[in-house]
């Protein structure tokens, strides 16, 4: 009863700063899982994934019917992230038994994910943004795009929200509410395949993926309306910092040392 309270209360606290923060909540639910809960890689992979499915199936949904999707012009990173899902999910396979080079490769994603956040902090973080929901730009630019999304969900189990949302900022001119509502729609598609291969792959701690996903469920819409209570730069400041502490944390795992 104690560790689904945990496991709850972890859920809401990931789905809560997700929301505050626009980022997805497989960045924030994966550190929960592997240190917090104490999951292997692999499974905290794959529980974290499976989780994730459903906060951004029901965030694409309010999106879509917000007006914020242009579904058509997303298509081409639809179909690339897939197919690249899949063909990562299986190599998932592979270093599922060599687990601490997952842990690496987790330490370097974060690492640019806390980069990303504290330099969007700063004051000088401008982006010139078009206007509209459909992204602009070329069939190979979302084909590379789409490509390089489905990395994360299929090899490492978390969003694709740390390429897409900043892809879509920086290459396509998107604002940032298209940005990060187009990112929700791509990676509800990778998700639901990562977590079928993962699930089928025997990956997947349901005992441990049900409390969290009704927790991050609850904590993303409270993050979600709190988040216009809140300076964000300045938060995307501190949590940079914080995910700075993640990202070593993870990589120190790959050499077996503890922080």
């Amino acid at each position: 009863m104690i560790d689904l309270l945990i496991t709850f209360v972890s859920g809401i606290v990931a789905g809560l700063l997700g929301g505050l923060l626009g980022i997805g909540g497989g960045i924030v639910l994966m550190p929960v899982l592997r240190f917090f809960v104490g999951l292997s890689p692999a499974f905290a992979a794959g529980t974290c994934i499976m989780a994730v499915f459903f906060t951004t199936f029901g965030g694409t949904y309010r999106h879509y019917k917000l007006g914020h999707i242009n579904i058509r012009s997303i298509i081409p990173i639809i179909i690339t992230g897939a197919l690249f899902t899949i063909i990562f999910s299986l190599i998932f396979l592979y270093f599922t038994q060599r687990e601490r080079w997952l842990d690496l490769g987790l330490g370097l994603v974060f690492s640019f994910v806390s980069i990303r956040m504290i330099i969007e902090g700063l004051p000088i973080f401008k982006v010139k943004k078009a206007s509209g929901s459909e992204l602009r730009g070329s069939l190979l630019q979302k084909f590379a795009v789409g490509s390089a999304a489905g990395i994360l969900p299929g090899l490492f189990g978390i969003g694709t929200g740390a390429i897409l949302v900043p892809a879509f900022t920086f290459v396509f001119k998107a604002p940032i509410k298209i940005a990060m509502a187009s990112s929700l729609a791509c990676f509800a598609v990778n998700a639901f395949l990562s977590s079928l291969f993962k699930f089928s792959q025997g990956f997947v701690d349901i005992k441990v993926a049900v409390p969290i996903c009704l927790g991050t469920l609850i904590g993303a819409n409270i993050g979600a309306l709190l988040n216009k209570r809140f300076p964000s730069a300045m938060l995307k400041i501190i949590f940079g910092i914080v995910f700075s502490y993640v990202s070593l944390k993870f990589i120190l795992s790959f050499f077996g040392i503890k922080i």
